[in-house]
């Protein structure tokens, strides 16, 4: 299992609709095969940004999501708001504290 992590720094006039565009498409995200687990944060210092951090069993179901039908709809929606480009990033769990 791994994590991805997605910065997304939005043009402030579009935040509604993107919050309402995640609102919708959240569950078919985290139910999409692979994924465990889907949250989405806001910077506390800068409303603009945000980060998605998503859990997913292996690379390829990452992959399977990133070219599937529901991405391309969800990027396609989301990227045109976007005020700079988005940085996303793979990362393993070294340490985990509960």
């Amino acid at each position: 299992m791994f994590t991805r992590i997605v910065k997304m720094e939005f043009e402030k006039k579009n935040i509604p609709t993107f919050l309402a565009n995640f609102e919708f498409v959240k569950e078919k995200i985290r139910n999409f095969p692979g994924c465990n687990f889907l949250e989405l944060y806001r910077d506390k210092n800068d409303e603009t940004i945000f980060f998605t951090y998503s859990r997913w069993n292996d690379e390829e179901d990452l992959e399977n999501y990133r070219t599937s039908e529901l991405f391309r709809n969800v990027w396609s929606e989301t990227k045109p708001m976007f005020k700079s480009k988005a940085e996303a990033w793979s990362v393993d769990t070294l340490h985990s504290l509960n």
